[in-house]
């Protein structure tokens, strides 16, 4: 492509811009991160809640050593799954690395589909309360005794746009939802709503919107074809093990954020009902079918949300990522993005 960077013959433009790849689990974003990371000098910053957790490679489907060895990559491994990694804590290292990578003259390329990182850098998250262990602790004996649906209608009473957005079995946003309320008496949405993240003072290292391509399937089978594919690779390569391997550690639970990501949850679930039967040796092919059903509906889940999020976005991108072309669409979409960046400062 005639804007892609060859070092050969021509110089880097004066300022690469910040931009972003996004879609639902199993779009492509990854090999697509690649391509472009050989067309361009960049460098790759994980947007991926799961990712950051060392450990956990293959239910994250995390990139393999010769794919990590193709760019610089940022966020990948910088947790022990033992340690929350928030969206606070996320724009500061982001907005620290965009910096950083676009003084090496490199494009900072941010790729992932963790909607509230994305949320929480283009839009700013105000200063939520910290967490509170007995609020969270009074929230659980509640959803043991009622259930997760009755705590999500109540979530709904009191902040309404927050529980449209979530499923009524999702513990986690629902428990953080209400603990927000209880604690601060205001409904999370308010913070979402207020923008008060400080930004970098240079808007040439800020990200908005308009700089985010977005890989979308225009027919939901085909993404749902691929994410059965992966998550029976993943139980191929290992995966049972692996959650094997995190819950023999002692330290680690079902409640923590690492363990509530999907595939590991359901893992988890499975293998403590297997163990609670005192069944010796690998899960039965009943349990291990279950396990496929129910990590696939999930993974589908997490991919509805994805979605029904970036399509909240009119300033995005959308690459079709299910037709033919659409990695060279994307291609085109950077390329288009870089010549702007090179014109601005030119």
């Amino acid at each position: 492509m005639s804007d892609s960077f060859d070092p050969a013959h021509s110089a880097p433009p004066p300022l690469f811009p910040c931009i972003a790849l996004a879609g639902p689990t199993a779009s492509g974003k990854t090999a697509a991160a690649l391509e472009i990371a050989r067309r361009w000098p960049t460098e790759i910053i994980s947007v991926d809640s799961a990712l950051v957790y060392r450990s956990m490679d293959i239910g994250t489907a995390k990139p393999t050593a010769d794919e990590l060895a193709a760019a610089p990559h940022h966020l990948i491994d910088i947790r022990d799954p033992l340690n929350a990694y928030s969206a606070a804590e996320f724009v500061a290292d982001a907005q620290r690395l965009m910096a950083q990578i676009q003084a090496r003259g490199k494009l900072a390329l941010l790729v992932g589909g963790t909607m509230l990182y994305f949320k929480a850098l283009f839009d700013g998250l105000d200063d939520m309360p910290k967490a509170d262990p007995a609020v969270r602790a009074a929230l659980a004996l509640e959803a043991a005794a009622q259930g997760w649906p009755a705590l999500h209608a109540e979530l709904a009473r009191v902040d309404p746009l927050t529980a449209a957005r979530l499923a009524p079995n999702d513990s986690q946003r629902i428990s953080r939802a209400l603990e927000v309320f209880r604690v601060s008496g205001q409904p999370l949405s308010f913070f979402h709503q207020r923008s008060a993240t400080e930004t970098i003072a240079d808007s040439a290292h800020s990200i908005s919107a308009t700089a985010l391509i977005s890989l979308e399937p225009t027919d939901r089978a085909w993404l749902h074809g691929r994410i059965a594919e992966r998550f029976d690779a993943m139980l191929a390569a290992g995966f049972v093990d692996e959650v094997r391997a995190l819950r023999a550690r002692g330290d680690l639970h079902a409640d923590l954020p690492s363990m509530r990501c999907v595939g590991y949850r359901q893992a988890w679930e499975t293998l403590d009902a297997h163990e609670a039967q005192a069944l010796p040796g690998p899960l039965p092919p009943k349990a291990l079918s279950e396990l496929r059903d129910k990590g696939i509906a999930a993974t589908r889940q997490l991919a509805k949300r994805q979605i029904t999020w970036l399509r909240s976005m009119p300033e995005r991108r959308v690459v079709a990522c299910d037709q033919p072309g659409a990695l060279d669409e994307v291609l085109a979409q950077v390329a288009a993005l870089v010549k702007t960046a090179a014109a601005s400062t030119a």
